[in-house]
């Protein structure tokens, strides 16, 4: 569970990062970063990713950064068993390829192959959020071929968010499957509305927008989880399941 003071600074970075005090920004999440570390949480990496945005978005270069993110992933894998440390390794080797040290990346690649995925009995509620019929009954038949059984699926922000409020509340820690282009409130509203319930809450976004998209990197900044791109396989959603599975 994300700490009160936690929440607040993530918060207050938001809302530089919204007014486009991307140097606020920037420190807020960095602090944030250092602290988490030091709890071996796996926010370290995600404050560090986010710090790197705000370096990206004043133009500057996010090196040093995205290796912190790197460094801390690897930290908390050699701390960790099993799943997480799987996910930590996978974790380390995306940042170590995107800053260019493709041997270090290959190598916890590697390691991260050592850990066999178990799969879990019981298996964390999904929400979908989609208002087109055809890949709501596409993520609900892939969904269940992976074992997900407790499925909720909505056509509309609002009721999307209620529902999440309501799991939430019966301490319930659900997956949000969120397109970005909804009836009644763009994808990124409804990301932001969702956050505000749960800091830590795993949210893919599944758009036909490029990654590079205002709207998808403004999501990916607040704290998404993980991204997929229309169209998509079975493949791309279990590889977005397992990060949200150690959100």
């Amino acid at each position: 569970m994300v700490g009160k003071e936690i929440k607040q600074k993530y918060d207050l970075a938001r809302t530089y990062l919204r007014n486009k005090q991307t140097a606020s920004a920037h420190n807020l999440f960095l602090e944030l970063a250092e602290k988490e570390k030091k709890n071996k949480s796996f926010l370290a990496g995600l404050f560090f990713i986010l710090a790197a945005e705000c370096k990206i978005q004043q133009g500057k270069d996010s090196y040093d950064e995205i290796l912190n993110a790197g460094k801390s992933y690897l930290e908390l894998a050699k701390a960790e068993k099993s799943q997480k440390a799987r996910i930590a390794y996978l974790c380390a080797a995306r940042c170590y390829l995107r800053i260019g040290q493709y041997e270090v990346a290959r190598n916890a690649f590697d390691k991260s192959k050592q850990f066999v995925v178990k799969v879990s009995e019981e298996k964390r509620p999904v929400i979908i959020v989609d208002d087109s019929p055809a890949i709501t009954m596409k993520l609900t038949n892939y969904l269940k071929k992976i074992g997900y059984k407790d499925l909720y699926t909505f056509e509309k922000g609002k009721q999307a968010v209620e529902a999440c409020k309501k799991l939430i509340q019966s301490s319930q820690n659900p997956i949000i499957l969120l397109d970005m282009g909804l009836p009644d409130i763009e994808g990124d509203v409804v990301a932001s509305k969702l956050l505000e319930l749960k800091l830590d809450l795993p949210i893919i976004l599944i758009t036909a927008d490029e990654k590079t998209s205002p709207r998808v990197k403004k999501t990916i900044g607040w704290g998404a989880t993980a991204f997929i791109q229309k169209p998509f396989t079975i493949d791309d959603l279990r590889a977005a399941l397992n990060v949200a599975e150690v959100s």
